[in-house]
């Protein structure tokens, strides 16, 4: 009897360190799953260049700032006044800090600035896409946009300027008769040794330039106007040697004035 006993608690002894060590086992499958999913910190997915997308932040929602201002475009749009609109980031944008310059060159146009710092190809592209030239119907858009997918080594060159052609095309879609001033990326950092970006928008500038057809786009490079004889860039007129002061703005405002109008008849 004694021994019957003994081997029953033995039986249970043994289940019970089985059940133990089972759970036990289950422990170190949580803990785990709690490191990898603390691993997977958030943040702002990759973007191709040549398809519609809108700014996001590290979460993947559409940034607040980017929304707010392209929600104030649309309404823009809505008006239908325009003749005349700039298209592009945070280099078109800063025509806003040259009130008196915009307001002189552009206000017979009734211009609109649709430029938001930090913007991509896919960005604008997204931005037509989602109502900006919903109601409008310019004669004129003034289209630069590409510098900002330089510095991002998943965008070739190839795919910008694909973005680039994407976005005329989406204009072209939503106002047929709009012609294009297709403005060549401008040039940046302080010269050409070392400089990837400059090269890089260099190459896609040389891949746009064939989209010039005479009618409904016409490229037109005026990065050499920024430029000293060398091939230097001047902080005179663009103090970061990426963004336009008011001499800069003036000077693009010059370059492009009697093809503007010209467009816009």
């Amino acid at each position: 009897m004694k021994s019957k006993l003994s081997i029953l608690m033995g039986l249970s002894l043994l289940a019970q360190v089985s059940l133990s060590g089972a759970d036990e086992a289950k422990k170190p499958a949580a803990d785990a799953t709690k490191v990898a999913v603390k691993a997977a910190a958030p943040k702002a997915p990759g973007q191709p260049a040549d398809i519609a997308a809108p700014k996001v932040g590290a979460d993947g929602k559409i940034q607040a700032g980017f929304q707010k201002q392209h929600e104030s475009f649309v309404e823009i749009a809505k008006k239908g006044e325009a003749q005349v609109v700039f298209l592009g980031d945070s280099i078109t944008a800063g025509w806003n800090g040259q009130k008196a310059l915009f307001e002189k060159e552009y206000a017979q146009y009734k211009a609109a600035n649709f430029g938001i710092g930090g913007d991509r190809t896919q960005h604008v592209l997204w931005r037509v896409e989602n109502g900006e030239f919903e109601g409008i119907k310019p004669k004129v858009v003034v289209l630069m946009i590409g510098t900002n997918n330089s510095g991002v080594g998943e965008n070739s060159v190839e795919q910008i300027a694909a973005g680039i052609k994407n976005t005329i095309d989406a204009i072209h879609k939503r106002t047929p008769d709009t012609k294009v001033l297709l403005l060549a990326i401008f040039p940046r950092g302080a010269g050409e040794t070392n400089n990837p970006g400059r090269t890089k928008n260099k190459a896609v500038n040389e891949l746009i330039a064939k989209f010039h057809d005479g009618k409904k786009v016409h490229y037109f490079d005026i990065g050499a106007k920024f430029l000293a004889a060398d091939g230097t860039l001047s902080k005179e007129i663009m103090p970061d040697q990426l963004h336009l002061n008011a001499k800069g703005y003036q000077i693009e405002a010059d370059a492009i004035r009697e093809k503007l109008a010209e467009l816009a008849k």
